[in-house]
Parts: structure tokens; C-alpha cells; sequence
């Protein structure tokens, strides 16, 4: 039984905080960026679109991950992405706005190929455990970063984001003297490992179906909470504090629940941790849309615990699959996730512009709903417990 390298695991996760610490800023910086630069809300889709785009990358860094050590990536992305999204409020084109979130991508991508498969391989037989760590780092950064930005943004206003960009700096020099020892984990493939990338991907088509079906269901209402919150709320209330709060309720509570996930799915199962959050996340999000004011305050927690669960309980069932190829494996599952996320990014910008959130918010989750029998009737053998 390999051990649980706590310490290993705990950098690596301390890594993901500080790189998507920044980007998370988007979101919170929608209402002004919009005023600024005259967009609607389908070129906010597509604002999420082009920092997305990158990850179609992912196949051939997942390829290039499972042969090399690439540390150094996890080392540096940060610095990358804090420049990146600390200048996008200083810009005057949203062409350039365009481009500083194609980089960001870029980023974001070589970041999050490697870094669930080093969890894996320090995560022993408590893969699940491994990636709520992982993925507590992220959902905490999401929980921090609309803070930090909106704090910014009330004290120097959109032109003075890039003053936060320091902290990511600093954020990658430490983590120089915390990673520069780690070694390279992933399995070795000169000759022991022959497996066919092709007989692979057919061999777990039925699975990534299975996955694409589950994010395609829930994806509108988590692209209507992730990213147009902060502008539904605006609309609402007229309040950026409460629209930037909002989001870090909401992610706080993400945070807590991906912490835990990963631990409880471990002992009862994948696919009933999968059953139980299908099921409460849309119906949280029912009474959501019956609040207002601070009321949606409570409502948020309770939607923040049950959509951001499956997380870590995804990319366990990711990780846990029989291959020797995990870093590729993982970038097929990104790649997916890339693409339904898009989809319906784009969808939901487009409702949103044509019909009203409101609207749109309650589509997102009566389709949300549908992915509860679809869990139920999904094979076991998609799942290692359960």
C-alpha cells in the first residue's frame, strides 16, 4: 500500500491556490469591464471562450507530461497568470483584453495538465483524498480572489488592478524552494510502457461519454453561477460588493465541500457522492432564485457545497483508470470539460442577452436535474466503489 505523501501533496494544492487566485478576477470585473469596453453578454462568452481555447492544447501537453518533469511549470504559471489578468483592467482595446486572456489560457493550460497527475502519484491508494486537497487549493482561490479584486477595485479602481501582480510573483519564488526537490513521478515509458494511444481512447470511449453527459447537463448552471453571478446580481441589486461577495460565498462554500468530497467519496462510494450532489445542487439553486438581497447569501452556500463536490470525485475517476498513460488520460477529460464548458458559456451568454438571466438561470437548472437519473443508471464499472 503506497503511503499518503501529505507534505507533497499540500505544495502542489498551496500551487493551485496561488495560480487561480488570478483567475478568478474575471468574473468580479465583468460589470466594470463591460461598461468600459460596451460589451454584451455574448462577447462576455466569448471573453471566457478565448482564455479557454488554450486548453485544446491539452492532449499534446498531457502526451509531453507523462514523459517528462514538468515542476517548473507549476513553478512558474503562477507569475504568468498574475501578469496576465493584473493588467486586463488597465487596457484600453478589447482586443488586448482578447489576448491577455488567450495567455492567461495558455497558462492555465500548462498548469493543470501535470499537476492532478504529481497528486496522484503522492496520493498513494487515496486518490479521491489527493484531489479534494488539489482542488481545495483551487476552489479557496476562487473564494479569495473576488476579495482581493473587488477590495482593488474600490480603492484604485479598474485601471489599478495590475497593483495586485506582486503577490503572484512572490507566490512562484516561493514555491521554487518548496517544489525545486520534487522528482520527476510520472511512470516511465521507454520501454516498459507501449501502450496505443488509439486503443486507449477506444477502450475508455463509453467512460468520457458517460463524463461528457454529466458536465454537458449540469454545465449551464455552473457557467450561470461561475462566470454571470456577479451581472445578475448587479442587475438585482446594483450592488458590486454584494455581486463580488456573492461569488467568494459561493466559492468558499465550493472550497469546503471539495475539501470534504473527496474524503467521503473514498469510503461510500463514487457514484453515490455523484447521486447526492446531482440531486441538492439544482434544488439549492431553486430557492436562490427566490431570494434576494443578502438572503441569497445562504442559498449560495448551499449550492457552492453540492455543485463543486463532484470535482474531485470527476477527476479521481479520471486518475483511477487502468492506463499508463494518466497525464493524457487527464488531458482527454480536460479537453472535454474545455469543450461542454464552452458550449455552454456561449449558450448562456446568448439567453442571457435574448431572453434575461432570470430566464436563462432557470434553464441552467432545470437541465442540472436531468443529470441525477443519468448518474443512477450509469454502468458500475465506470466507478471504483460504489
Amino acid at each position: 500500500m503506497k503511503k499518503f505523501q501529505s507534505s507533497k501533496v499540500i505544495s502542489i494544492s498551496s500551487a493551485h491556490f496561488f495560480h487561480d487566485i488570478y483567475t478568478s478576477f474575471l468574473a468580479p470585473m465583468l460589470p466594470l469591464l463591460i461598461e468600459k469596453h460596451g460589451l454584451n453578454l455574448s462577447l462576455v462568452g466569448m471573453l471566457e471562450i478565448v482564455r479557454r481555447i488554450p486548453s485544446l492544447l491539452n492532449p499534446f501537453i498531457g502526451l509531453l507530461a507523462d514523459k517528462v518533469c514538468l515542476k517548473y511549470l507549476i513553478i512558474i504559471t503562477p507569475a504568468l497568470t498574475a501578469i496576465t489578468m493584473s493588467l486586463i483592467g488597465i487596457v484600453n482595446s478589447w482586443v488586448w483584453l482578447f489576448i491577455l486572456l488567450f495567455v492567461t489560457g495558455i497558462s492555465s493550460t500548462l498548469f493543470h495538465i501535470p499537476a492532478p497527475v504529481m497528486i496522484r502519484n503522492f496520493s498513494g491508494d487515496k486518490t479521491a483524498t489527493g484531489m479534494s486537497f488539489f482542488m481545495f487549493g483551487g476552489e479557496m482561490a476562487r473564494t479569495v480572489g473576488p476579495l482581493l479584486i473587488t477590495a482593488a477595485l474600490s480603492m484604485w479602481g479598474l485601471e489599478g488592478s495590475y497593483k495586485i501582480m506582486p503577490l503572484g510573483l512572490f507566490a512562484s519564488l516561493i514555491l521554487y524552494f518548496k517544489l525545486r526537490d520534487l522528482t520527476n513521478v510520472q511512470r516511465k515509458q521507454k520501454q516498459k510502457d507501449k501502450e496505443s494511444k488509439k486503443e486507449l481512447l477506444k477502450e475508455l470511449t463509453p467512460f468520457f461519454a458517460g463524463l461528457s453527459s454529466f458536465l454537458l447537463l449540469r454545465g449551464a448552471m455552473k457557467a450561470s453561477l461561475t462566470l454571470y453571478l456577479p451581472v445578475y446580481i448587479t442587475q438585482h441589486e446594483g450592488s458590486l460588493w454584494l455581486a463580488g461577495i456573492s461569488i467568494s460565498v459561493l466559492e468558499l462554500s465550493g472550497a469546503i465541500s471539495t475539501f470534504g468530497a473527496g474524503i467521503i467519496s473514498d469510503k461510500i462510494g463514487h457514484k453515490n457522492l455523484l447521486l447526492i450532489t446531482s440531486f441538492f445542487s439544482p434544488l439549492t439553486m431553486f430557492f436562490f432564485l427566490k431570494s434576494d438581497g443578502l438572503m441569497m447569501l445562504p442559498s449560495l452556500l448551499l449550492i457552492g457545497f453540492f455543485l463543486f463536490a463532484s470535482g474531485p470525485v470527476l477527476l479521481a475517476m479520471v486518475q483511477e483508470t487502468n492506463t499508463q498513460r494518466p497525464a493524457f488520460v487527464n488531458s482527454i477529460f480536460m479537453t472535454i470539460n474545455f469543450f461542454f464548458a464552452s458550449i455552454m458559456v456561449l449558450v448562456v451568454g446568448f439567453l442571457g442577452d435574448h431572453f434575461g438571466l432570470d430566464l436563462t438561470f432557470k434553464i441552467g437548472m432545470g437541465l442540472a436535474f436531468l443529470a441525477f437519473p443519468l448518474v443512477y443508471f450509469l454502468p458500475n464499472k465506470f466507478f471504483k466503489k460504489g
